[in-house]
């Protein structure tokens, strides 16, 4: 792309390259879909090449959906924002009986454009089994947390979280906390405009914009990695029109999402014993309350409180108040206030878990259609129960009546599925090492959730950010 674009360049809001250009370029890295892993990937390697020649690329099979996370939409309230992000996603669970919940989003940005930006690390004592350490990560999760601008002032000076956190803390949750969110709290001030709050992937692009140019094509499906005697050499892509062109890459990066990562490299003959395999989800219990209105103060604030995993208690609470559901509209006057608990509970890694390739059934870009085999362990089950029993009583707590019972959701109700190319130093049990190089396939990277071992219940999107950041630089460090 060149430093002094055309009119021609800038028809949309972010400049876009045509498909015909980028099949005929070289490039030093292409990546595959512009999620969380993508967009964090593609920042770093543009801030890392700032001022080299390097030609770096990117795929994307949707459109320009909207040009920031949905909830900086002004024309967005809390149902049309619900209404949005149903009407744009693709229900592929209603395909899936052991999966039905699933959906997938295709644009530019991924989930990221509707995810609910709670950005929580995973505790360290929850690395036992990853084939790296929790300190190794923790310089990730710093640039990850400041770049993304992770905090939890946006809940200073609400009275009603201070009521419910001294109520969690004194009645036997001493570790309950204000949810870290990826959501600016700045205002405008000194000249400088703060109007993009809510975090998303295309805040990575603009950032990556701002570094150096790069190279983006959207409505264009990747449909083949393409890889000979253990070297990638590109990826075969076809557009909205059906026709095909092959991008060359001497790396490659897929973070197309835990679902259709593994189907792309199932479809093109990527060997791998574990690809697809280990699927794992958050095992999801959702209860709902009401307190007192008269219990708080007139103003009250905002409330979103989580209990974090701890060695004792292997699973991830959050209590979520009223006013996180209301944007340009006033709750209704009421005698008695709404309240979401959720518990997210790890699954234990199986083999017999995957999504696998259905020969018979392509879509209409010649791929095979997924299917998942996907249950609950005995051990998955007991650490349910210990949900339902700790989501019950977190309500007791809180002081409230219990308006739903908890309950759990089907598989894929809260979108947090990871693992199906975790990583690992066993090529026999993982599809990539620590690095998200598949093993056996030299400058072949996946960098979104799925490479993710998912061992705590807490929003992997932070982590698998920080993964993909490691990622680039470790292209960036090993590249000629």
């Amino acid at each position: 792309m060149s430093l002094n674009p055309s009119k021609a360049d800038m028809e949309e809001w972010i400049p876009l390259t045509p498909i015909e250009k980028m099949a005929q370029t070289d490039y030093d890295v292409i990546i595959v879909g512009s999620g969380a892993g993508g967009g964090a990937a593609l920042w770093r390697l543009c801030e890392k090449w700032r001022r080299t020649g390097k030609r770096i690329g990117l795929v994307e099979a949707g459109d320009l959906l909207v040009p920031t996370h949905a909830a900086n939409m002004p024309v967005f309230n809390g149902n049309r924002f619900e209404q949005f992000r149903v009407a744009h996603s693709d229900h592929v669970g209603n395909l899936l009986p052991d999966f039905p919940n699933a959906i997938i989003l295709r644009a530019l940005g991924g989930r990221t454009i509707v995810w609910a930006m709670e950005s929580p690390r995973f505790p360290p004592f929850t690395f036992e089994t990853w084939p790296i350490s929790y300190r190794e990560l923790v310089p990730y999760y710093n640039i990850a947390e400041r770049v993304m601008k992770v905090n939890t002032s946006y809940a200073l000076g609400s009275a009603i979280q201070d009521i419910l956190l001294d109520r969690s803390r004194s009645g036997g949750l001493p570790e309950a906390a204000t949810v870290p969110l990826a959501l600016d709290p700045q205002v405008t001030q000194f000249g400088q405009v703060h109007s993009n709050p809510a975090f998303s992937s295309i805040d990575f692009m603009a950032r990556a914009l701002n570094a150096r140019p790069f190279d983006l094509a959207v409505r264009t499906r990747a449909v083949r990695v393409l890889a000979e005697k253990g070297k990638v050499s590109g990826i075969q892509v076809m557009n909205w029109n059906r026709e095909s062109y092959v991008i060359s890459a001497r790396t490659v990066i897929v973070s197309a999402s835990t679902l259709e990562t593994p189907r792309l490299l199932l479809h093109s003959g990527i060997p791998g014993e574990a690809i697809g395999r280990y699927l794992v989800d958050h095992s999801f219990v959702a209860a709902e309350a009401t307190a007192g209105r008269r219990e708080f103060p007139e103003v009250l604030g905002t409330s979103k409180i989580y209990v974090p995993d701890s060695e004792e208690r292997r699973f991830h609470m959050l209590l979520l108040g009223p006013s996180f559901r209301h944007k340009f509209e006033e709750p209704a006057v009421a005698d008695s206030l709404p309240f979401l608990f959720y518990s997210y509970g790890p699954v234990e890694p199986r083999f017999e878990n995957r999504v696998f390739l259905q020969p018979s059934q392509l879509d209409a870009y010649g791929v095979p259609r997924i299917d998942i085999d996907f249950s609950f362990s005995n051990r998955d089950m007991a650490l349910i129960e210990q949900m339902i029993v700790w989501t019950g009583k977190w309500i007791e707590i809180a002081k409230m009546s219990t308006r739903r019972p908890p309950e759990l959701w089907p598989p894929g109700s809260i979108r947090h599925e990871a693992g199906t190319c975790r990583m690992g130093d066993d090529p026999a049990a993982s599809a990539c090492n620590r690095y998200g190089q598949i093993h056996g396939i030299s400058e072949l990277y996946v960098a979104d959730n799925s490479v993710v071992p998912l061992t705590a219940g807490a929003n992997p999107t932070l982590t698998t950010i920080a993964l993909a950041i490691r990622t680039a630089d470790y292209i960036v460090e090993t590249s000629s």
